[in-house]
């Protein structure tokens, strides 16, 4: 999904409406990444199926798998680059270093 986005030129994050998305680790190996967006794809299929259900605990439970899946692929928690840089994860892409840079797209 996220090379139909906009990938800021040190390949951290993508843009969305704007906004920054922590893009996975990319030292991860191809197979080890699918495994964990496989198991994330599930994981969200299995919220949707708890709200419908109004299943509080089978949601609870869900959302865990959810946010395990994403900081194992490192779109949450610690930030997988080792410059010191800081995580800009879900800000606006216009109030951000990356901000030149957006505004050069369009």
């Amino acid at each position: 999904m996220a090379a139909d986005y906009p990938v800021t030129p040190d390949g951290r994050y993508f843009v969305v409406r704007g906004r920054l998305w922590r893009k996975s680790d990319p030292a991860l190996s191809e197979t080890d990444r699918q495994a964990l967006v496989d198991a994330l794809m599930t994981a969200r299929r299995d919220v949707g199926s708890a709200l419908r259900s109004h299943d509080r605990d089978a949601e609870i439970a869900a959302r865990a798998r959810v946010d395990q899946a994403k900081r194992s692929l490192g779109e949450r928690g610690p930030v997988w680059w080792d410059d010191g840089a800081p995580d800009l994860n879900r800000h606006m892409a216009r109030t951000t270093p990356y901000a030149d840079w957006f505004a050069a797209l369009g």
